[in-house]
Formats: structure tokens, sequence, C-alpha cells
């Protein structure tokens, strides 16, 4: 048995692929790096501002909800005046 090179030669010599099949594989594991031309980079800061404004904006939704919650009754119910109990206190079966 000759030398194995790669995971590819293996699995053509054991006749688990076809040749062709591994011929095509192999370019697609290797891509090319993408080209770095002068506009490599530039959408970084932008990103940076408009994360920073969403976590600005964030807080502020936070900090008003906060304030929204703190002003609701502890319970909507309506008193009951005749001295009855309510539904949630005497549930039907």
């Amino acid at each position: 048995m000759r030398g194995v090179g790669t995971v590819a030669d293996l699995l053509v010599q054991l006749g688990a692929v076809d040749p062709a099949a591994a011929v095509a594989a192999v370019p697609a594991q290797d891509p090319a790096p993408p080209p770095q031309g002068e506009e490599f980079g530039k959408a970084s800061p932008v990103a940076l501002v408009v994360i920073i404004l969403l976590a600005i904006v964030t807080g502020f939704l936070i900090r008003s909800m906060s304030k929204r919650i703190k002003k609701l009754p502890e319970s909507f119910d309506t008193p009951a005046e005749d001295g009855s109990r309510t539904r949630d206190e005497h549930p039907s079966p």
C-alpha cells in the first residue's frame, strides 16, 4: 500500500469516495482570503456608534418603564364594599 497524503486520498483508496468528488471537495475546504482594499475596516466605527446609541436608548426605555410600573396600583381588583367575597377569594369548583 502506498503512502497516504491526505484524508481525501485515504477515502479514495478505501473506496468510500469517488475520486472526482474528492477533488471537487478539496478546494471548498481552503477558500482564498477576501481582498482587503482601502475600504477594509471602515464599518467598525459606524457599528460602534450604533451599538452605543442602542445601549443609551435601552437605558432610557428601562428608566421610563420603571417609573410607570411604580405608578401602578397593587391590585386591579375592585374592593368588595358589602363584605362579600370576591371571585378570587372563593373560587368556584
